[in-house]
């Protein structure tokens, strides 16, 4: 007998390793990141990416303020970055207390210890569920020099996360 849709997606889902990406921004004074899976391409001309972000992550609450966002690969060689930004909570702490960053295009937090990134201009936001999609427009960025071993979330799988999705 066939499984219900859901629990079907739910079991397929499980099994794909996506790569997972550190999103910051920034509104006024106020900075936050996350640990993102939620994420892809979604068109090659004009250029998109489109993140998701919980509504109950302060990433969230900021971003609806900020103009744009900084999306952050993260190689296995700097894991602890990822399990930083997914497994901690800015409500309760300064993840950037705790990691080497500067300030980058349109004064986003680039984590230094990234090994590619990007910042992008938020073009539209829209609900998706318990998240809501950021489709952003790259504007600038940091390719790899070469392609390396990027966290994927069977790294982070075990990871409790700051905020329940």
């Amino acid at each position: 007998m066939p499984e219900s849709g859901a629990e079907s997606f739910e079991t397929l889902v499980g099994l794909l390793d996506y790569p997972m990406f550190v999103v910051t921004t920034h509104a006024g004074d106020v900075m936050s990141g996350c640990l993102v899976g939620f994420a892809s391409q979604t068109s090659i001309n004009p250029p998109r990416f489109l993140i998701g972000l919980s509504k109950r992550n302060l990433t969230f609450r900021v971003a609806r303020d900020a103009t744009h966002l900084a999306v952050h690969v993260v190689s296995r060689e700097h894991i602890d970055l990822a399990r930083l930004f997914g497994s901690e909570t800015g409500d309760e702490i300064n993840k950037f207390d705790r990691c080497k960053w500067h300030s980058g295009p349109e004064g986003m937090p680039i984590l230094d210890d990234a090994g590619a990134w990007f910042v992008g201009r938020i073009d539209r936001r829209f609900e998706v569920g318990d998240h809501v999609g950021h489709l952003l427009e790259p504007i600038a960025g940091q390719a790899p020099d070469d392609f390396t071993d990027w966290t994927t979330f069977a790294d982070v799988r075990d990871l409790t996360p700051g905020h329940e999705a």
